[in-house]
């Protein structure tokens, strides 16, 4: 089915993953650190990559950042730690998605059907739409089209996911949008993730998007609004 790249050194673990993945009809290729990883991303292209974060000789975001520099090849963390900074950092280097461990193999594999399921739609992508679709308000311009954002003038660099969540809430600009429909809409139906992933996004998004951050409001205890 995809043909997966496992990234530990913790053998056992790797072995463990390798006999869910196995049994989901999938491919597996392992490495033991960041720079074997590396050296297999140079050589051959990947469905997703499940990278562990605190590895001996390459870590996983050093790894993580040169893989980047060829690839969107979609990527889950492992990390044995939950703090915030991990989790923001991983993120913003485009991670799809975050697990702290220990963690159920079980609810791993359901991680990665729902990502490989979410490529296979082509959920990455905006639908074909004739003309140049762009939102612009002050000095804040989004152009869905092109997948650019523009801040006074200056082009910022968004996490894919962020331009996926920016999007979704423009085009669903002054409607109140529960949390769950976010998380449905952007992330994927079976989405297995928390609450968390979402707030992390938010609030780089919102970094990103400078003094406009504002243009999106919380709306506690339901979800968010994009005011335009």
């Amino acid at each position: 089915m995809a043909h997966l790249l496992i990234c530990d050194d913790e053998a056992g673990l790797r072995a463990v993953i390798r006999r869910y993945a196995s049994f989901e009809g999938h491919e597996v290729t392992e490495a033991s650190n960041g720079e074997e990883a590396v050296e297999l991303c140079r050589k051959q292209n990947f469905d997703l990559i499940v990278l562990d974060i605190m590895m001996p000789r390459m870590d996983g975001f050093s790894a993580l950042r040169i893989i980047r520099e060829k690839s969107n090849t979609p990527v889950i963390l492992l990390s044995a730690r939950g703090e915030e900074y991990d989790r923001v950092l991983g993120f913003e280097l485009g991670v799809d998605d975050y697990v702290v461990k220990p963690f159920s193999s079980k609810e791993l594999m359901l991680r990665i059907g729902a990502i490989l399921r979410r490529m296979a739609t082509g959920s990455h992508t905006l639908p074909a739409e004739s003309g140049h679709i762009c939102f612009e308000k002050d000095g804040f311009c989004a152009d869905l089209t092109a997948y650019k954002v523009f801040v006074d003038g200056v082009q910022v660099d968004l996490a894919p996911k962020a331009y996926d969540l920016l999007f979704f809430l423009i085009r669903n600009r002054n409607i109140a949008v529960p949390r769950e429909r976010i998380l449905t809409e952007v992330w994927g139906f079976d989405y297995y993730g928390d609450d968390r992933t979402l707030d992390t996004h938010m609030k780089l998004l919102r970094r990103a998007m400078g003094p406009y951050g504002t243009l999106i409001t919380t709306l506690r205890g339901l979800g968010y609004r994009f005011d335009g």
